[in-house]
């Protein structure tokens, strides 16, 4: 008697390897530009408001480390979405996303991780880290700042799995 065949790709983690690399800093890159043009630039244009990641990154270093610095802060954003996230998404995300649902398709998986990355900035961050109200208040920001983070996710989700299937 023989034991079925299961799939076990739904636990692998991409293998640790140059095209890995590759792919995470692509996809960071990608996604960090589509965050900051449409918080920056399509979000004003449309009347909504602007986002302000590198002010929430100064005020977060200022109250963690005492470091008021806005270059600083520059780069804290640039890695957290260059790196961070993305690193969150390939290696803790999408293949706990596999393993839960096995069935649930890619950018429903990046949808809530980017609700999550969201409610990570928002709370953890905005309000724990630097102090200031949870969520921002849910003022206008804070709805600009969803859309954002699931607009990361997606276009982050969406160069992995281009690049995977390339």
């Amino acid at each position: 008697m023989t034991m079925p065949q299961t799939d076990d790709r739904s636990f692998d983690f991409p293998a640790i390897d140059r095209r890995t690399t590759a792919t995470l800093l692509i996809a960071g890159a990608v996604a960090t530009l589509a965050f900051d043009a449409f918080g920056q630039g399509l979000s004003p244009l449309l009347g909504f408001a602007a986002l302000a990641p590198v002010p929430l990154a100064q005020s977060v270093l200022k109250t963690v480390f005492g470091v008021d610095s806005a270059p600083a802060a520059h780069l804290l954003h640039y890695f957290t979405g260059l790196a961070a996230y993305a690193l969150g998404w390939m290696l803790v995300a999408r293949p706990l996303a596999r393993r839960i649902a096995p069935g649930l398709p890619w950018w429903l998986a990046a949808v809530a991780y980017g609700a999550a990355l969201w409610v990570f900035a928002l709370y953890v961050m905005a309000h724990l880290a630097a102090g200031l109200p949870a969520f921002l208040g849910f003022t206008g920001i804070a709805w600009v700042a969803l859309v954002g983070h699931v607009l990361y996710a997606v276009v982050l989700a969406a160069v992995v799995e281009a690049r995977r299937g390339a």
